[in-house]
């Protein structure tokens, strides 16, 4: 077993509290890298990469908080860079599905000298139970500008798994593995399976890119709603409206299905009210 870390970037986010979770059972040393750790990391501080990422083997990537807000390409060559001055040997990047500037910042880890593996997510099923959805969920209303279109809604389960395997076994390396769920489903009818398993009425309602926009802004200023009413303008249109083998290649087994999602959610009291 190894004695040198293992750095994951965004240990408290959802996909990285799972792999620091599944690593430390694996017995992997594990160095979490967020601003609250004991050795912080920092995306708006450099100054607190050198430390983070001195004496580690591998890092888990995941840019916070999307890979298609502005100066994030910089932020990754930047990283690179500081990444093979402390002798990392290789790096796992979190990218998106269908996303220019997420395929920009993949084409920076291809091209960093270093060893690596890009695991490309859809959208992740735990935007509902755990995200910023989890509200409306609850109140029974789910609002996106998705229209009718379908999505190979990923669990993050699934991806942890695999960024888990490419942190710790070389047959990964130099792989892309695109992550969906094993079916495609309609934000209609995710809603209708959340409904069915919390036992909670959920309805989807189609919304403009526009009225989107102007939600956001409520939530998190102009900065914010710009990019992620393009990020729905870029991703939102149907041209991700198919699977990918990614899980199975990766881990020799089916993705999990989004059912079983709701089930799981459901019975951890992800959809209960507070009394």
């Amino acid at each position: 077993m190894q004695t040198a870390p293992i750095l994951v970037i965004g240990s408290t986010g959802k996909t990285g509290s799972r792999i620091v979770k599944s690593l430390e059972q694996k017995g992997y040393p594990v160095r979490q890298g967020a601003r609250s750790s004991a050795i912080p990391f920092d995306w708006d501080r450099p100054d607190t990469w050198e430390a983070a990422l001195a004496g580690v083997t591998a890092a888990y990537v995941s840019y916070f908080p999307d890979l298609a807000f502005p100066g994030a390409a910089d932020k990754i060559e930047a990283l690179v860079r500081s990444a093979r001055a402390a002798g990392v040997r290789k790096l796992v990047l979190l990218s998106g599905r269908g996303e220019a500037h997420a395929r920009k910042c993949e084409d920076i880890i291809r091209n960093s000298g270093l060893e690596f593996t890009l695991v490309r997510a859809a959208w992740f099923a735990q935007n509902f139970s755990e995200g910023y959805l989890q509200g409306p969920v609850l109140d029974g209303m789910v609002a996106l500008p998705a229209g009718d279109i379908k999505e190979p809604i990923a669990d993050v389960d699934d991806i942890a798994d695999v960024a888990v395997a490419a942190l710790t076994d070389d047959r990964h390396n130099g792989e892309l593995y695109e992550i969906t769920g094993p079916r495609l489903l309609s934000f209609a009818e995710a809603a209708a399976e959340i409904s069915a398993a919390a036992g909670i009425p959920v309805r989807y309602m189609p919304i403009t890119l526009e009225q989107f926009h102007a939600a956001m802004l409520g939530i998190g200023g102009p900065v914010v709603a710009d990019v992620f009413t393009e990020i729905c303008r870029e991703t939102l249109d149907g041209h991700n409206a198919y699977l990918t083998d990614g899980v199975e290649r990766a881990l020799g087994r089916k993705p999990r299905d989004f059912a079983d999602f709701c089930r799981t959610a459901a019975a951890s009291g992800a959809w209960k009210k507070a009394a």
